[in-house]
């Protein structure tokens, strides 16, 4: 563990419970000098009072640790708002619905920026049946792929994972969706909002044609700048 908690984090948290230093060494059964020392940098609460102080506070030994308060206003968070985590040592996706503190291999991770596709990050969603088909034009190689397509709506998320050498394409329940992510594990997370909605069957980027023609488009562009 690289982080432990500090005594700003207990003073701060303390001070906005309206807690004297009192009060809170009687919840946790040590002398008020103590929480002194604590909160003045001469000394750390032992590993065992991490959880009754948490408890004292109302939060979780992961938001104490962290010094990040987590504030989830809306327990029921529409899904379009859900935050993604990926671990840059091991490339663990995790997905949150709302604020949340997160580690992974002694890192605290940050909640991903989702950027729009751009033309080094291509992607073609055609309409199969009651599925969405996804393809990604890019690289899948063993040092530069994409990590997962998501398929968010607004009481689901689906995810798929891939991998290095595979192929950069899959398949999503059409119901609900509103918005696509990819990551790619060099640039990051990119998204794109199927074009009209789900009910639009004439246009969009889930109609076959227009699919082709950008792909050719694409494959046009991509020629002429590499000749």
């Amino acid at each position: 563990m690289n982080q432990y908690v500090t005594g700003t984090v207990i003073r701060e948290l303390r001070e906005k419970n309206k807690m004297t230093q009192f009060q809170l060494a009687e919840k946790l059964g040590v002398s008020d000098k103590t929480v002194s020392k604590w909160e003045t940098g001469k000394g750390f609460p032992d590993v065992t009072l991490l959880e009754p102080i948490a408890n004292a506070f109302s939060i979780s030994v992961t938001e104490l640790i962290s010094g990040n308060t987590i504030h989830n206003t809306n327990v029921s968070a529409n899904m379009l708002r859900s935050k993604i985590y990926v671990c840059p040592i091991c490339g663990n996706v995790i997905h949150s619905m709302g604020e949340a503190a997160i580690h992974c291999h002694g890192i605290t991770l940050s909640p991903l920026e989702a950027e729009f596709t751009d033309e080094r990050h291509m992607i073609f969603i055609e309409r199969v049946e009651d599925e969405y088909f996804v393809r990604i034009d890019h690289d899948m190689t063993k040092t530069h792929y994409i990590s997962f397509v998501a398929a968010a709506s607004s009481d689901g998320m689906q995810i798929v994972k891939l991998y290095p050498e595979g192929n950069a394409e899959a398949r999503f329940r059409i119901k609900g969706v509103k918005r696509i992510y990819f990551y790619c594990n060099r640039d990051g997370l990119y998204y794109i909002d199927p074009i009209k909605g789900i009910d639009d069957k004439e246009s969009g980027y889930d109609d076959s044609q227009e699919r082709r023609e950008l792909e050719q488009a694409a494959k046009t562009m991509f020629w002429k700048e590499n000749s």
